[in-house]
C-alpha cells in the first residue's frame, strides 16, 4: 500500500507505472488536474472474487448498526468491514460504491479530460454462483454459492440494468455522459438457457466533467475513432492474460485512447489488472499510470509494461468470453 504522500506521475513519454493498492486511496493522492484520460473496466457485480477475501456477513453487520438494505454504507465503511468491490450483497450497493470510486478521481482529471468506463450487466439469482478466481468460461472452475436478498427489482431471472443504474448515478454526481458505446462481442460462446437471447454486448460509457458554467469542453480527436464514428463497435473478446479473464481488447480501447487523450497526455487505469490499457497507451506515445489491488496482477502489469512488447488482439480464442453473465438464468 502507498504511503500518505502524493503520487508522482510519469513525465516522460512512453513511460508507464503501476502502483499496488486500493484505487480508492490512490486516486486521491494524484496531483490535481494531472490526468488527461481515465479508462478502465472495474470488477463487475456478483461474478468473481479475483482471489480477494470478502466478508459474507457484511449485510447483517450493516443492519445491526442501524443501516438499511436500500441505503448502503460508504465504500470506506464497506471495505473496513471486509467488503470487496464487486461482491456487494446488493447491486444497489455496488452502483453506489462505483460512483463513489470515480468521484474520488474527479479532482485528478483535467477540466478537458475524459472518463471511459466499460461495464457489463448481469442477471439476478437468489442463489448466485461466484467464481473464486479470474478464470473465464463455463467449465469446472472453483465457485461458491451465496444468497442474495430478493425485493424490488431484485427478482429471479431479472436483467438488473446495472450499467444504466451506474450511468444515472454518475449523472447525479454532475458528470456529463457523452456516449454510451455498445461493444458487440461477436465471439461469445453458446449458453445453456432456452428462454432468452445470449448477452452479447457490454457498455462503454464516456463521461466528461461538468463545468461550473457553460457547456462542457474537452479534448476529442474524431479522426482517431473507428470508421463510421458509430456508437456500436464490433470487437472480438480477447483471451485472458496472466490468469486475468477481463483483458481489454486492443481494438476496443485504442480508439478511445487516441481520441480522448492528447499525444503527450497521461492515461490512468485505476483497475489496471495485467496492464493492457497501460501498454496500449505507451505503445501510442502516451504516458500511463495504473492501480491494482491484487498483488499477482500488479506484478504481471509491472512485468508487461516493463517488457515494452507490442500488444495486439491476434490469437483471440473464439470460445472465450470476457465477463460472465452470472448464474444460468
Amino acid at each position: 500500500m502507498e504511503n500518505s504522500q502524493e503520487i508522482s506521475v510519469p513525465r516522460q513519454l512512453r513511460v508507464a507505472e503501476v502502483h499496488e493498492g486500493d484505487a480508492y486511496d490512490l486516486m486521491e493522492k494524484l496531483p490535481s488536474e494531472s490526468v488527461d484520460l481515465i479508462i478502465t473496466s472495474p470488477p463487475y457485480w456478483g461474478l468473481r472474487t479475483y482471489g480477494l477475501s470478502h466478508n459474507e456477513e457484511i449485510l447483517q453487520e450493516w443492519l445491526a448498526e442501524g443501516g438499511t438494505k436500500e441505503q448502503g454504507p460508504s465504500y470506506d465503511w464497506y471495505r473496513m468491514h471486509g467488503g470487496c468491490l464487486g461482491m456487494e450483497p446488493l447491486p444497489e450497493w455496488y452502483v453506489s460504491n462505483l460512483a463513489e470510486f470515480f468521484q474520488r478521481g474527479a479532482a485528478a482529471l483535467k477540466p478537458g479530460g475524459s472518463l471511459w468506463v466499460n461495464i457489463g450487466d448481469t442477471y439476478f439469482a437468489r442463489w448466485s454462483s461466484i467464481r473464486l478466481d479470474g478464470r473465464q468460461g463455463l467449465g469446472d472452475n472453483p465457485r461458491m454459492r451465496r444468497k442474495t436478498p430478493m425485493g424490488g427489482f431484485r427478482q429471479e431471472k431479472q436483467l438488473l440494468l446495472i450499467p444504466a443504474r451506474f450511468a444515472i448515478a454518475m449523472q447525479e454526481n454532475r458528470w456529463i455522459l457523452r456516449n454510451d458505446v455498445i461493444w458487440e462481442k461477436r465471439n461469445v460462446p453458446p449458453r445453456p438457457e432456452k428462454d432468452r437471447l445470449r448477452l452479447a454486448h457490454e457498455h462503454f460509457f464516456h463521461f466528461v466533467k461538468r463545468p461550473k458554467e457553460g457547456r462542457a469542453k474537452y479534448y476529442y480527436d474524431m479522426s482517431a475513432v473507428e470508421d463510421g464514428a458509430r456508437d456500436v463497435v464490433s470487437v472480438n473478446v480477447a483471451p485472458g492474460s496472466d490468469g486475468h479473464s477481463a483483458t481489454f481488447p486492443v481494438k476496443l480501447i485504442e480508439p478511445r485512447i487516441l481520441s480522448s487523450c492528447p499525444p503527450d497526455g497521461l492515461v490512468l487505469d485505476p483497475f489496471c489488472g495485467t496492464g493492457r490499457a497501460l501498454s496500449v497507451a505507451v505503445q501510442n506515445g502516451r504516458r500511463a499510470i495504473g492501480f491494482e489491488i491484487t498483488s499477482h496482477f500488479s506484478a504481471s502489469a509491472q512485468k508487461n509494461i516493463s517488457g515494452r512488447r507490442e500488444v495486439n488482439d491476434e490469437g483471440s480464442d473464439s470460445s472465450v468470453v470476457g465477463q460472465d453473465e452470472g448464474a444460468l438464468f
